[in-house]
């Protein structure tokens, strides 16, 4: 029995957390595939066999930081309130896009690993789906204010998730010599003119 069994102590808290974070710092070094469980628990500075009381692989492990990153993209996805067509709508859609590309840094090796692997891993391709559909209701919420059906606003929802996600994607991944200004000035007026001053 792992200790996923059972509620664990603040010290077993302490330490799967520490786990997790070493896997950030792995992952993001090594990529997904060249990842392993010795660099895991090199990193973390633990045995093999504290890190087997938790996980017992690597992709139990890296489920693991798949369904916190499902977690806090749905709470911040929930944060995004609805939107004016007017152009203090576009600034609060900014501050909002701010703190997605904060937990895009964060999570962004994770997210590359997830769809990477998500073919392969069944449990991966259900958790993916449905963290996508919690998060694309969310948004439908914040752009339903127009009088179309709800089929085409979740459409609408579902087209704004995927090219927030790629255009983050594609600024975190390089260094293509934008500012963070610059980039959040662009996508802030992209999306706000594209989705939310349809609803004049």
């Amino acid at each position: 029995m792992t200790t996923k069994d059972r509620p664990l102590r603040r010290q077993g808290e302490a330490t799967k957390a520490k786990l997790l974070d070493a896997a950030l710092t792995v992952l993001s070094d090594k990529g997904f595939h060249a990842a392993r469980v010795d660099d895991v628990v090199t990193t973390a500075g633990v045995s093999h066999g504290t890190f087997y009381l938790y996980f017992a692989n690597k992709e139990e492990l890296f489920r693991a930081l798949a369904e916190a990153c499902a977690d806090e993209a749905v709470e911040l996805a929930a944060a995004l309130p609805e939107i004016s067509p007017e152009p203090e709508g576009r600034e609060v859609l900014r501050a909002w896009l701010a703190d997605y590309l904060d937990f895009y840094r964060r999570h962004g090796v994770v997210i590359r690993g997830w769809v990477e692997n998500q073919f392969a891993d069944h449990n991966l391709a259900r958790l993916g789906t449905k963290s996508f559909r919690r998060i694309t209701a969310t948004v439908h919420r914040s752009i339903s204010g127009d009088k179309q059906t709800s089929r085409s606003v979740e459409l609408r929802a579902t087209a704004l998730l995927a090219m927030v996600e790629r255009f983050t994607y594609t600024i975190t991944s390089r260094d293509l010599g934008w500012t963070d200004e610059q980039v959040l000035d662009t996508l802030a007026t992209l999306a706000h003119r594209g989705w939310f001053r349809l609803a004049t």
